[in-house]
């Protein structure tokens, strides 16, 4: 049986002051995560976790990551923005992004970041633009890898990173360009379930290193596993043991590196949903209750709260909150007020009774969750708020207000009427 981190006498408490909807997170979860990932791999001297801030960019959860030593992975001009406010700086940022715009590398170098490149053709971009640095990584795409989920295409679909012939020229390139420490990146699956993934993704990077030494002469000072360690949304599944995948990415490790005199070489990871996804919750409550050809509970939270279960069928578990111990003996489809179809947060459920004012948790929000949240219809974003170890509740972001929706209009002739009308609302 799955369970919230948070039980139902906390969960209702919350919910008489803060409305819902509302994502709420688990600072002592996050901690106990950040701790469990650094110990995995702290057999590599100079390992460190970027925590992939599009996972989750609330900046008190970023606080939170950089006490317990994490850096964070970029891929935007805001997610640097979000960096340097909160005192990331130099190696602790990796920029990784993909058709990336000039002043997008321009301030990455600016906060000293290491630049991840997504493509060949970009090296004279960014040479162009803002210069190479001494430290530059790039992304490796081998076209074919065995291991696959329904989240992200087989690498020779996918639109990232360089082929193996463009990486033997590529890093020649760069140290003509003056780079003079070297990476390697690939992010090959999504969120894998078992120990296979990363040895594997280790396996193929490591081998690689030696192949680009032999071929090159230029020796690797850091491999990026990036992501892909995925976590049990369903009830059924068993969580990664990280430890374990630590331990067997260092075999391969002292198997294919060591032999090669690269077992200096430093290991870093950007993992963003199994650093925060069960440590993150929507609460929502019921408001309707529809009953025609199937039977509908209708909830104040939609697809703009969390949109993965409408893109692409993503499971995520719900607990009627106060009910855990009740028979699952009703079939719901639990959904939101958007005008689509696809609003749905699960189809044919099983679930106990619901009454219109029921609580309902919907699990593992804490990594792509609020971060993929929009507007469509007008819907404004919910609340977030943290459930910090002490156990009081902090808020982290407010709810959007209708002026937040309208604010990009303020220099038209529209802006200070829908202004009035919004200050006039509840």
């Amino acid at each position: 049986m799955k369970k919230p981190f948070a039980d139902h006498k906390t969960i209702a408490k919350i919910a008489e002051t803060h409305p819902t909807p509302f994502h709420l997170y688990d600072e002592a979860g996050i901690r106990n995560t950040a701790r469990a990932v650094n110990a995995a791999f702290s057999w590599n001297a100079g390992y460190l976790e970027y925590f992939a801030v599009k996972a989750n960019p609330n900046p008190a959860i970023l606080a939170i990551l950089k006490e317990e030593g994490c850096g964070v992975d970029c891929s935007s001009l805001t997610e640097l923005m979000l960096a340097e406010a909160l005192g990331f700086r130099g190696p602790k940022i990796m920029f990784s992004s993909n058709a990336t715009p000039a002043a997008d590398f321009i301030y990455a170098r600016e906060l000293g970041a290491t630049v991840n490149l997504d493509d060949f053709s970009h090296i004279d971009f960014l040479d162009r633009h803002a210069g190479i640095p001494e430290t530059i990584c790039c992304r490796y795409n081998p076209g074919r890898f065995d291991i696959q989920t329904g989240i992200m295409d087989s690498p020779a679909e996918a639109k990232y990173g360089f082929t193996k012939e463009q990486l033997r020229a590529g890093f020649p390139l760069l140290r003509e360009k003056g780079a003079r420490a070297f990476g390697l990146h690939a992010f090959l699956a999504s969120n894998t379930l078992g120990p296979a993934y990363y040895p594997a993704l280790a396996r193929l990077l490591f081998e690689t290193a030696v192949w680009l030494k032999e071929e090159t002469g230029i020796a690797l000072s850091f491999i990026n596993l990036s992501g892909g360690v995925g976590i049990p949304y369903r009830p059924e599944e068993e969580a990664n043991d990280i430890g374990r995948i630590g331990a067997l990415v260092r075999e391969a490790y002292e198997e294919i590196l060591a032999p090669a005199k690269l077992a200096g070489l430093r290991l870093c990871t950007e993992m963003g949903r199994f650093m925060l996804g069960p440590h993150g919750c929507l609460v929502a409550t019921a408001l309707h209750s529809k009953d025609i050809y199937k039977r509908y509970i209708g909830l104040d939270a939609c697809a703009a709260d969390l949109m993965r279960p409408a893109v692409y069928g993503a499971y995520h578990h719900i607990t009627v909150s106060g009910k855990e111990d009740r028979p699952a003996d009703h079939i719901y489809d639990i959904t939101g007020s958007l005008c689509e179809n696809n609003d749905k947060f699960a189809v044919d459920r099983a679930l106990p009774e619901i009454k219109k004012g029921d609580l309902l948790v919907i699990h593992d929000t804490g990594a792509h969750g609020y971060a993929m949240g929009y507007n469509y219809n007008g819907k404004l974003r919910s609340a977030e708020l943290l459930l910090c170890a002490n156990g009081s509740v902090r808020p982290i972001r407010r709810a959007e207000r209708p002026a937040d929706y309208f604010a990009t209009l303020s220099d038209t002739p529209f802006g200070e009427r829908l202004n009035e009308i919004a200050a006039r609302l509840p």
